[in-house]
């Protein structure tokens, strides 16, 4: 979720939330895309926001104001308007690796949006810039630099287009993770940081890892 989105509802609605961290809590499921000549070619997200942030968002948009959990043609519209239409500065909150090293991605699309059980739900396809092999691992993380959102991967990790990739997910060390907030803040309490104060760049320590290797 974009920072921006996040600070003007949280600001706006509730400011209490807003000097925590995170704000939002997201789960995400991860599929790995692979194209006809066997090569890794991108990564498709789905994210399901939290029962409150997604109160926040709807009410905030003025959708679903009968409470049936259920959004008209005209109100998906300004759901997919609010959600989908990505600041230029937001890169998307994934980072894919091989070998240590970032691969290039290209522009998300196939975005979608929609309220499932009250939940906001997103989903779309970021390519790689450049297809790869999976021989190699290929490592997935989902995460906010900043940790204005907190990702969590959860199941099904899918794999489309081969039938011969294992995947594994590595959970967060989140002990090592909350040291390393306790010490970029020198002891200070994360909640006591407010909206428009420099949080450190501590997201990538929170991400769940994706693992995923193919066949030769």
């Amino acid at each position: 979720m974009k920072r921006s989105l996040c600070l003007s509802l949280c600001l706006s609605v509730l400011p209490s939330v807003a000097s925590a961290h995170p704000h939002i809590f997201v789960e995400a499921q991860v599929a790995l895309v692979f194209d006809g000549s066997g090569a890794m070619a991108g990564v498709r997200l789905t994210w399901t926001y939290d029962d409150f942030f997604s109160l926040l968002l709807t009410e905030d948009l003025g959708l679903d104001p009968d409470g049936d959990m259920v959004l008209r043609a005209d109100e998906v519209a300004v759901l997919q308007g609010a959600v989908l239409d990505w600041p230029a500065d937001f890169g998307g909150d994934l980072e894919v690796t091989q070998g240590g090293a970032p691969l290039a991605l290209g522009a998300a699309r196939d975005k979608v949006a929609v309220l499932v059980e009250g939940r906001v739900r997103e989903s779309h396809f970021r390519p790689l810039a450049a297809p790869v092999t999976a021989t190699a691992p290929v490592n997935v993380q989902v995460f906010d630099p900043f940790y204005y959102v907190a990702y969590e991967v959860v199941a099904p990790i899918t794999v489309e287009g081969r039938a011969d990739c294992a995947t594994q997910l590595r959970k967060a060390d989140l002990n090592s993770a909350y040291a390393l907030v306790d010490e970029l803040l020198y002891g200070r309490p994360a909640g006591d940081v407010g909206p428009d104060e420099a949080f450190p760049e501590v997201g990538a320590a929170f991400a769940d890892t994706v693992t995923v290797t193919c066949g030769g």
